[in-house]
């Protein structure tokens, strides 16, 4: 994967993901490739970030950021034409269906000078489950790490078989 300036920028991100306003918390994508995403964000240093609590901003909600840079990969691969060599369909809505091993290196993420650096990486997946690895790097230090289920199409998922035979989905 090379690692050019900036690929893609805030605007452009918000057209792909369904964060929007100050929701949209990634920045800018630095690279990405079939298997991986790298995005930049200083959204966690914003008084006014939707996430923040009592002005505080908790390093937990660096999941919500690995989770965005998901979504956004996701958008990439499908309009690039490689969601059929990486084993994804059409990009469709994705719920964060788990996290898994998630360490916290930080308590906080606001008091982070260094802008973040958010990585994704596609573990495996098929045509309704994803599993990702992800992690929060500001400069050389790990703020954030861990791994996270993603389900697409979870109401499809729920319907009997008999209703998604005769929808023509697959259980």
């Amino acid at each position: 994967m090379s690692m050019p300036s900036i690929l893609l920028q805030q605007l452009e991100i918000a057209r792909r993901i369904p964060h929007q306003g100050r929701m949209c918390l990634l920045d800018a994508v630095m690279a990405w490739d079939a298997a991986r995403i790298v995005c930049q964000a200083s959204s966690h240093r914003a008084p006014d970030n939707p996430l923040r609590a009592e002005g505080r901003l908790g390093a937990a909600c660096g999941v919500e950021y690995a989770a965005q840079a998901m979504a956004l990969h996701g958008a990439l691969l499908a309009e690039s034409g490689e969601a059929a060599s990486a084993g994804a369909a059409p990009p469709r809505v994705g719920y964060l269906a788990s996290v898994r091993s998630v360490t916290l290196h930080v308590q906080r993420l606001d008091t982070i000078a260094e802008d973040l650096t958010v990585t994704a990486e596609r573990l495996l997946g098929d045509a309704n489950h994803i599993l990702y690895s992800f992690r929060l790097e500001a400069g050389p230090q790990l703020l954030i790490e861990g791994r996270a289920a993603v389900v697409l199409d979870a109401a499809l998922l729920r319907q009997p078989p008999e209703a998604a035979a005769y929808s023509g989905a697959s259980p």
